[in-house]
């Protein structure tokens, strides 16, 4: 089974990182989702909630504002200037 390893990052600390299934997030192009095999990306978040689906089915919630997220080779990387688990 293929799987996305996750970082979500605040200007000062990690929030959080791990291994998911799926991603959703909010970008100034509105909400996206990311699975598996996604294409290379790199969108700007827009002020709202990023919610990661892991593996064991549990979703963790962090508010993420003033960023980006890139994913590449199932790889995503969510930078925010204010990030914190909901």
């Amino acid at each position: 089974m293929a799987e996305l390893k996750v970082s979500v990052v605040s200007a000062d600390n990690e929030v959080w990182s791990g291994a998911a299934k799926q991603i959703v997030a909010r970008t100034t192009e509105g909400e996206i989702g990311i699975l598996p095999g996604h294409e290379p990306l790199l969108a700007i978040l827009a002020a709202g909630e990023v919610r990661v689906t892991t593996l064991e089915g549990d979703v963790v919630t962090a508010s993420a504002a003033d960023g980006f997220l890139s994913v590449e080779h199932n790889t995503v990387t969510i930078v925010a200037r204010n990030a914190e688990l909901v």
